[in-house]
């Protein structure tokens, strides 16, 4: 499979805060020849947050750039990164310095589709424009959605419930490391989207909004532009990856390739609540029953 994208469009704002904590790769000088997108969302306050993001955004594209070369990218060498990563944000741990951390996202588009991976509650969006619907949405690693999925908080609830706590982070001085989510995708088709943001690009932003935006008309620019005029009042750092598929051409080997990104349990969409059947459409289902 050979993808071509179209010039890559980044967002990068620091919201009401006074020091920005978000990090991206590459930044500031992405091309249309570029596969790897790296975000990362830092915590911890000021030189904390920053630090880490900056440690975890430059280590994991320099680890999987140095073994990976347009073929196919395998699972266990984002798993090697992340090691690599926690080994040097480890250095750091002086005891104060635990409260420093990160959320990590990464797409990597290669010969056999696209690798989505994450860690926190920073998000990836697959968007198809064509069929105005998302294909895939990340799970966020939160405190909320783990509540929400034990049945405790309804699905409207998640938005307001200690939004900042997240279950999964990048953080030095852990006996055990955080699991990361890995999907990965051969259904790409030319004006597909990726969208890679931080949460605090969707503070005042629902899915059905942003599915407009990525479906219309406008050039990748005028979206940042949109995006950045929508997101002008957010209290957060807010940043994106905005990435757009200009063509793909299969290729015969293409079926080898793992396709998941509808399946996996990383896929938040599989745990989101789907519109009730109307009742009307109820009553004539049991009609029928009874007939029978």
């Amino acid at each position: 499979m050979k993808i071509q994208i179209s010039q890559p469009h980044a967002i990068m704002e620091l919201g009401m805060r006074t020091n920005q904590e978000d990090s991206l790769f590459p930044f500031p000088l992405a091309t249309e020849h570029d596969k790897l997108f790296v975000l990362c969302d830092g915590m911890g306050g000021h030189e904390h947050g920053e630090v880490a993001s900056q440690l975890v955004c430059d280590v994991m594209s320099e680890c999987i750039l140095n073994h990976y070369k347009e073929g196919v990218l395998m699972d266990y060498v984002i798993q090697n990164a992340l090691n690599e990563v926690f080994c040097r944000i480890n250095k750091f741990d002086n005891g104060s310095s635990r409260q420093m951390g990160s959320t990590m996202t990464l797409l990597c588009l290669h010969q056999g589709g696209a690798v989505m991976a994450h860690i926190g509650d920073s998000r990836i969006y697959h968007v198809r424009p064509s069929e105005k619907r998302i294909l895939y949405k990340s799970r966020d690693h939160s405190l909320a959605y783990d509540m929400y999925m034990a049945g405790e908080l309804s699905f409207n609830e998640i938005g307001n419930y200690k939004k900042n706590v997240i279950t999964r982070a990048i953080t030095p001085g852990l006996e055990r490391h955080p699991k990361i989510d890995i999907a990965h995708t051969t259904d790409i088709k030319t004006g597909d989207c990726f969208f890679l943001c931080s949460d605090g690009m969707l503070e005042n932003m629902k899915d059905a909004e942003l599915i407009k935006l990525l479906s219309s008309q406008k050039t990748i620019q005028e979206m940042g532009e949109e995006f950045r005029r929508r997101t002008e009042n957010n209290q957060d750092n807010h940043s994106a990856w905005i990435i757009t598929i200009d063509s793909v051409v299969k290729e015969e080997d293409d079926e080898k390739y793992v396709n998941d990104e509808q399946t996996i349990r990383s896929n938040s969409l599989l745990w989101e609540p789907k519109e009730k059947t109307p009742w009307y459409m109820q009553l004539s289902f049991v009609k029928y029953l009874c007939r029978g």
